[in-house]
């Protein structure tokens, strides 16, 4: 049962392609506007802080898991 979601889910988001690059189309409709250079910067600090959070938040539960096993 669990696998005919997943195949369906991943059947849909490839049959429905506008709706994976809806945020990169808004985000450069926005750049482009002439929001200016500090705009740019707090999406560029935006996209930094997006990709930083899994890490962090893996090399805590590491950690943790690390200090439970010693």
């Amino acid at each position: 049962m669990n696998r005919f979601r997943t195949l369906y889910v991943i059947l849909l988001l490839l049959l429905v392609p506008e709706f994976m690059s809806a945020q990169c189309a808004m985000c450069r409709a926005a750049l482009e506007s002439g929001g200016g250079e500090e705009l740019a910067r707090g999406v560029n600090n935006g996209i930094m802080y997006l990709m930083a959070v899994p890490y962090v938040l893996l090399a805590v539960i590491g950690f943790f898991i690390f200090k439970r096993m010693k």
